[in-house]
C-alpha cells in the first residue's frame, strides 16, 4: 500500500468541504475595495508643502516661454538634422508640443495665478474649459510633465459609507507650474537669462568673506545687534551685554602671588626674599 502524506489524510478526512473564503486573486484591486492608483497620496497631507505661490508676472513669463518654445519647433528640428544626431528625452518633448497642450497649459497658469499656486482640476474641468476630448487632456498633460511644465502628484480622499465598502477613492490630482531651467537652453537667445559675469561673482564671493571677518571680530552684543533685529535682537543685545562684562571682569582680576605673606624691607613676595629663602 503506498503511503500517504499528512496533507493527503487531512484532504482525505474533510472530504468535499470547501472553505467560504474566497482565495485573493494575483493583482487584486486596493484591499479596501477601492480604486486607488499607485504612487497616491491621501488628500490634504502633503499640499502645503506641494503647491508654491508664483511671483508677481511669473505665470505670464512661464506662458510666454512654452508658447515660443512650442513656435520654434522647426528651427530645433533643423538643427537636430544639421548635427545628424537622435533628439534628447527633453527634445523629444518638446517636438511634441502644439496648440492644443498650449492651451491646456495656459488654463492651469490661470488656476496658479487665481489660486495662489494651488492646481488641481480634474479632467473633466480642464475638458469644459479647452473643448477638448479626455484623451487629448490626458496627452497633453504627458507632455507637459515631459517637458517639465508642470509636476503631477496623484490623490486620493477618504469616503464615509455605512457597511462594507470602499472608504478611499481617488480625486483630482495636484499639479504644480513651473518654468524649468533645462528648456532656456532651447529659447531664443534675447528671451535667455544675461549670465551672470564672472567678476561681479568674484566681488560677491570676496564681501562675504570680509563680512564674515568682521562679524568675528565683534563683541558678542555688538553680534547680536547687527545680525538679528526687532525685540529677540534687542534681548539678544542684553543677555551678549551680561557675556561682555562678565570675560572683561576676568581678564582684570590680577594673578596672585603665591609667596605674598614673605615680607622683607625691600618688597612683598619673591622681591623681597633673600636669595638662599
Amino acid at each position: 500500500m503506498e503511503a500517504l502524506s499528512i496533507g493527503e489524510i487531512a484532504r482525505s478526512a474533510i472530504g468535499g468541504w470547501k472553505s467560504a473564503r474566497k482565495p485573493k486573486p494575483s493583482g487584486a484591486a486596493h484591499r479596501t475595495g477601492a480604486p486607488v492608483l499607485r504612487d497616491s497620496i491621501e488628500e490634504g497631507t502633503f499640499e502645503d508643502l506641494f503647491f508654491a505661490v508664483p511671483a508677481k508676472g511669473e505665470t505670464d513669463k512661464t506662458l510666454k516661454a512654452a508658447k515660443t518654445l512650442c513656435a520654434h519647433r522647426s528651427a530645433i528640428r533643423s538643427t537636430i538634422g544639421r548635427e545628424a544626431r537622435t533628439p534628447s528625452r527633453i527634445e523629444r518633448a518638446i517636438l511634441s508640443l502644439n496648440g492644443n497642450v498650449i492651451l491646456i497649459f495656459e488654463r492651469m497658469l490661470e488656476l496658479a495665478r487665481l489660486n495662489a499656486g494651488r492646481v488641481y482640476p480634474t479632467y473633466e474641468w480642464l475638458m469644459e474649459k479647452t473643448g477638448l476630448s479626455r484623451a487629448t487632456v490626458a496627452r497633453a498633460l504627458g507632455i507637459l510633465e515631459a517637458v517639465g511644465f508642470i509636476a503631477r502628484q496623484r490623490r486620493f480622499k477618504r469616503v464615509e459609507v455605512e457597511g462594507i465598502g470602499p472608504r478611499y477613492k481617488q480625486t483630482s490630482n495636484a499639479y504644480r507650474t513651473m518654468l524649468p531651467a533645462r528648456v532656456l537652453a532651447y529659447l531664443p537667445r534675447w528671451m535667455r537669462p544675461t549670465p551672470i559675469p564672472i567678476d561681479h561673482e568674484q566681488h560677491h564671493a570676496d564681501s562675504a568673506a570680509e563680512t564674515k571677518a568682521m562679524l568675528a571680530t565683534l563683541s558678542c552684543r555688538d553680534f547680536a545687534k547687527v545680525t538679528v533685529g526687532g525685540q529677540l535682537g534687542k534681548m539678544l543685545e542684553k543677555f551678549g551685554a551680561a557675556i561682555d562684562r562678565r570675560d572683561s571682569e576676568s581678564q582684570l582680576q590680577t594673578q596672585p602671588l603665591v609667596d605674598s605673606s614673605n615680607h622683607s624691607s625691600s618688597g612683598v613676595g619673591l622681591v623681597g626674599q633673600h636669595a638662599f629663602a
